[in-house]
């Protein structure tokens, strides 16, 4: 059982770095390929152009080594058998955020082939959605917020959430039922 969740980690991992790896060279060549159809007084790029596309491409290939090295999968060498199936590419979380970030500055390299260098206002949703996540979960709550906190509720107005079988234990205990001696709140 573990084995086969391994083996199906491991080939969606190779199918997701063969991607990523695709994903790296695509968007320059679709650039290049834009800029020439569409915006042929643009090249060669500017100075500010190229020290932008190089100032976010560096993070990206950072990134992409990363989760290559993280998702990678280990075989024997001799016999072909899977040591280890590495970390699973498709986690919520940090790997979930590295994509995020490679997806956006993907777009930011298209966008500004095609469209202009007023493209790259887009890659600042990065730290905006870092410092969002930062005060949601962070600073807002040492403030004395709960990150799901409203201005509109004016106390705790939802009911505990019980478990189904806390739930039925409650129930028992209701009824008078011997097996239950008492529940806490």
């Amino acid at each position: 059982m573990a084995k086969g969740a391994a083996k199906r980690i491991a080939g969606q991992n190779e199918q997701t770095i063969r991607n990523l790896r695709f994903g790296m060279f695509v968007p320059t060549i679709l650039s290049i390929l834009l800029r020439l159809l569409f915006r042929r007084n643009s090249l060669p790029p500017s100075k500010g152009s190229l020290a932008i596309y190089v100032m976010t491409y560096l993070p990206a290939l950072f990134l992409s080594r990363y989760l290559e090295n993280i998702g990678t999968s280990r075989r024997d060498p001799t016999t072909g058998a899977l040591i280890s199936s590495g970390e699973d590419l498709s986690q919520p979380g940090v790997t979930e955020w590295c994509f995020d970030i490679l997806y956006v500055t993907w777009a930011c390299q298209v966008g500004s082939g095609g469209f202009g260098e007023w493209f790259w206002y887009l890659y600042l949703v990065i730290p905006l959605y870092a410092i969002f996540k930062i005060w949601s979960n962070f600073v807002g709550p040492m403030l004395g917020r709960s990150p799901t906190d409203n201005s509109s509720s004016a106390g705790p107005s939802e009911k505990e959430t019980l478990s189904k079988r806390q739930e039925k234990l409650r129930k028992r205990g209701e009824r008078g039922d011997a097996r239950v001696r008492g529940i806490r709140k």
